[in-house]
């Protein structure tokens, strides 16, 4: 069993190479059935990505191999990050989880927590931080109890990961777990967990898959500073989910 009280980061975490991203998407699955199957005393809590190779994953979960297995009732499916777009937009993260995934599946709809997205951008992280505190059971993080169980990220070329980006004031929140960051270098404004959120956690998995990630991983991996994503940690385990391409191998 992993020591909770050691913690990871990205230079310390544990990688693990595969060949191409369909390994990634498939080994994800299996994963993540497994720990959700093995989790006792209380809900599986997870914060899903948006991104190509989660949207595989998706599909993969809602396909015959593990629709039956995977145990949606105990599960309590949040979001790291979301444009602020309606939900029938296409580049909404719960637009694609819902399509590929979600409407496939028998998750109780109390289960699925949407990130809000529209009236105020600090009202909607608001509610959706009291929606979290809610599953949680207190308002404050406890170190050993964390709020999630699985945190899936994935990382940009400018090294954002979920909606953590450059120069972007939400970088330095330190109290909030939920804020809005509207970014200089992409569209939309955006609701994201925070670094205080992402730490409390049994796992931090970033998915990687291309040629394309290569570049941003390296500096991450060696922990560069003007990199939103090297200052992730959590409490528990921090695993580099990645294909040869995106390693550089």
């Amino acid at each position: 069993m992993h020591d909770m009280t050691v913690g990871h980061d990205v230079k310390t975490g544990r990688m693990v190479v595969l060949p191409e991203a369909e390994a990634i998407a498939r080994h994800m699955a299996k994963w993540l059935t497994e720990q959700a199957l093995v989790k006792t005393g209380g809900p599986f809590v997870i914060a899903l990505s948006g991104g190509s190779t989660p949207k595989r994953l998706y599909q993969i979960l809602a396909s015959d191999a593990y629709r039956d297995r995977f145990p949606w009732v105990k599960t309590q499916f949040f979001f790291g990050d979301e444009r602020f777009v309606p939900d029938s937009d296409p580049a909404s993260n719960y637009n694609m989880v819902e399509t590929e995934m979600l409407a496939h599946v028998p998750v109780p709809p109390a289960n699925v927590h949407p990130m809000p997205t529209s009236g105020d951008p600090a009202q909607a992280a608001a509610a959706y931080q009291a929606e979290l505190e809610r599953v949680y059971g207190s308002r404050v993080l406890e170190p050993g109890r964390p709020l999630f169980d699985v945190v899936m990220l994935g990382l940009g070329d400018n090294g954002h990961t979920a909606s953590l980006f450059p120069r972007q004031p939400v970088l330095k929140e330190r109290t909030l777990w939920v804020s809005s960051c509207v970014p200089d270098d992409a569209p939309h404004t955006r609701l994201t967990l925070t670094y205080p959120a992402i730490h409390s956690s049994r796992h931090v998995v970033f998915m990687l898959a291309g040629a394309g990630k290569r570049e941003a991983f390296a500096k991450v991996r060696a922990g560069d500073p003007a990199e939103p994503a090297s200052h992730i940690t959590t409490e528990g385990e921090l695993i580099w989910l990645m294909d040869k391409a995106a390693a550089g191998q």
